[in-house]
């Protein structure tokens, strides 16, 4: 049993300059490259001790070529799942892959055709929210509704629209309201669907993620049957900080899914896997408990911080604090309203050349998104700081 020393997340890594989008991109996506990124959904935090040392042990090796899938990788992922969300998986159910993303729009095309309904609950995930458009499938949109206490499913609407469907894609916990979805609404989500003929495919990345006393629940381990009518896709990467390695995986019980989705993965010349990226999967899941049980006190302190500066002050942005999730959605159309911003790029224009922050703006998550912009916590302590500072004295002083 390897110990993972005791991380410190008040201490962030200086990440400028290292090819990475959130920083190095700042000037291509904001027009200036001074704004504190709080935009794309990886964290600012250093990796495990053990998922790094098991890189660079690999790394010592000087040979990088082809790269098969282990046993351990097999068993590291279903024993993850049994411990973190007490879902057994028969190891044969798993299938690798390289990314969520990726995956989600091989399956797109895979199980539907040019003009078929696809189902998604907006706001949502841009990728998921674009995929059904950039396949020429029919993008049917169940807006969620939103209250104070959080975000609802209007269940009229998504049972009408789910009479339309091919595809449902599940975004679990979703992203970006931060809601961690009940028990009886993934059970009555997925009987119709059933009931409706429809496949549901499931993002669960942001599992792991989730603040107590809220519980994750994988929805095929509901039942077999909804077992049988699920695509579940996971990975390490948003849990860990590991996106960059491009390594995923997919739960598949119903075993003619499996075969079809195995298959056009080989076709598609996606079957041979990321050397680190597997490498960085089995030493998280079997040494990382600790280090996520630390990041998840840190990231519900940054949580709380936000959410009770913007409940105390008068800025014009209410937030409802998420179940899940490192990213917190800022409703701010009382802003606008009060600085005169008259649409979304106003809003965006606001945040980036007044406050000197780089935020994802909301209406790139779907129409019901405008107005509301998403802001990534997963940075230290002292950058959360730094940049409420400067969001106040933008606001204060316009």
């Amino acid at each position: 049993m390897i110990t993972e020393p005791k991380p410190d997340f008040t201490q962030g890594v200086d990440r400028a300059g290292t090819d990475c989008v959130k920083y190095d991109a700042r000037a291509a996506r904001f027009g200036r490259a001074d704004v504190i990124p709080l935009w794309v959904a990886d964290m600012d935090f250093p990796v495990p001790a053990a998922v790094q040392n098991a890189l660079e042990a690999r790394a010592a090796h000087p040979v990088y070529g082809y790269a098969i899938y282990p046993p351990e990788f097999y068993s590291a992922i279903g024993g993850w799942l049994a411990t973190r969300h007490g879902w057994d998986v028969d190891t044969k159910s798993i299938l690798p892959l390289p990314g969520v993303v990726a995956t989600l729009s091989l399956l797109v095309h895979l199980f539907s055709q040019p003009g078929d309904g696809v189902l998604v609950q907006t706001p949502v995930y841009p990728p998921i929210h674009q995929m059904p458009v950039s396949h020429h499938r029919r993008l049917l949109e169940n807006t969620l509704r939103w209250t104070p206490e959080g975000y609802e499913i209007d269940w009229d609407d998504f049972t009408a629209k789910a009479r339309q469907a091919r595809l449902f894609i599940l975004c679990s916990p979703h992203n970006p309201v931060g809601r961690v979805w009940r028990r009886e609404e993934l059970a009555r989500m997925a009987q119709i669907c059933i009931d409706a003929g429809v496949l549901i495919l499931v993002d669960e990345i942001h599992a792991d993620l989730v603040y107590e006393p809220n519980r994750h629940i994988p929805i095929a381990s509901l039942s077999p049957e909804i077992a049988a009518n699920c695509i579940t896709l996971n990975a390490p990467s948003k849990t860990f900080n590991i996106a960059g390695l491009n390594t995923a995986f997919a739960v598949i019980e119903n075993q003619e899914l499996r075969r079809q989705v195995q298959e056009s993965v080989i076709n598609a010349g996606l079957g041979s896997g990321n050397v680190f990226g597997i490498t960085a999967l089995i030493a998280a899941y079997q040494f990382g408990a600790d280090w996520l049980n630390g990041l998840m006190r840190q990231l519900e302190a940054n949580r709380n911080r936000v959410c009770r500066i913007f409940a105390a002050e008068d800025l014009g942005i209410n937030v409802t604090s998420p179940e899940a999730t490192f990213l917190l959605w800022l409703d701010c159309r009382v802003l606008m309203q009060r600085l005169k911003l008259y649409d979304d790029a106003a809003l965006s224009d606001f945040f980036v050349k007044q406050a000197g922050l780089g935020l994802n703006p909301g209406i790139s998550f779907g129409q019901a998104g405008s107005g509301f912009m998403r802001l990534n916590i997963g940075c230290p302590p002292d950058t959360l700081t730094r940049s409420l500072d400067q969001l106040r004295k933008a606001i204060l002083s316009a």
